[in-house]
């Protein structure tokens, strides 16, 4: 069952902290935008009363063949062209709901998405992130993804994501 919903005007923005400016303005004055503009789609948890919880971002990325883990290097055409990914830009918690796992459950459910469409829609060869700091390369670590070395990105192949959706992994 998906808990998560695109964004949509009804939900309040408002109060959401993070503890993140940059993500708490993000959310309150540009997502819409973003979304209107086909930069990013963006995805929200949202309580009974539509404030909401947490959200993440997704859309359409790259990725260099020489920045791949070196397990993956191998088994792509070493012709040092650029691959399909996912990007999740942005995803955050409401500082309300911290300890109650909805990091992972939005992660989960943006996994899943990626998963979804990669395997049916648009391809992609993994999901991207931008940990934000030490505790963001922390969390995402948890979950499989791996440090890019020289463009501070984290990797998480399609094969790792089937793997975590099928065993229904949870956090």
């Amino acid at each position: 069952m998906q808990l998560t919903r695109p964004l949509e005007k009804q939900h309040n923005r408002a109060n959401f902290d993070c503890g993140n400016e940059s993500l708490n303005r993000y959310i309150r004055e540009v997502a819409s935008q973003d979304v209107k503009r086909g930069i990013s789609f963006c995805w929200v948890l949202v309580s009974e009363e539509d404030d909401i919880l947490g959200y993440f971002t997704l859309s359409n990325s790259t990725i260099r063949i020489e920045n791949l883990p070196q397990d993956l290097k191998k088994t792509f055409p070493k012709s040092g062209m650029e691959f399909p990914a996912t990007l999740i830009g942005r995803l955050a918690r409401d500082r309300n709901v911290q300890s109650k796992g909805i990091g992972g459950i939005l992660l989960m459910e943006a996994l899943e998405l990626c998963y979804k469409v990669a395997n049916s829609e648009i391809a992609s060869i993994g999901v991207l992130v931008d940990p934000i700091d030490e505790n963001a390369i922390a969390f995402y670590s948890q979950f499989g993804f791996e440090m890019l070395p020289d463009i501070n990105r984290m990797f998480l192949p399609m094969g790792v994501i089937r793997k975590l959706i099928d065993g229904g992994k949870t956090f």
